[in-house]
């Protein structure tokens, strides 16, 4: 007999580019489900990471998160940026050999 899955987490954030992001939705079990149907719907790109998405369950939706949690989401960010061609390429060495 296999041990039970510890519920589905999701955690919603927005990034305005500006400021660090902020929760803007989170939820477990069924919550957590149709969270992420509604951002797959919509084309909102989907990070699977439940350490990071614990993490952050417990900052209160609408409140930014903490800056221990800047690197890891920024690392999620730049991820989900980079898919999309968002992300500007380091310029290349115009030298010549």
């Amino acid at each position: 007999m296999s041990a039970p899955q510890p519920p589905r987490i999701a955690v919603a954030l927005e990034y305005d580019g500006q400021n660090a992001p902020r929760v803007t939705a989170k939820g477990r079990g069924e919550l957590a489900q149709r969270i992420v149907e509604t951002a797959r719907e919509h084309d909102v790109a989907v990070e699977q990471n439940p350490i990071l998405a614990q993490a952050l369950s417990a900052v209160e939706l609408d409140d930014q998160i903490p800056e221990e949690l800047y690197r890891a989401t920024a690392q999620v960010i730049a991820f989900v940026l980079s898919l999309r061609g968002a992300l500007p390429r380091p310029p290349r060495d115009r030298q010549q050999p």
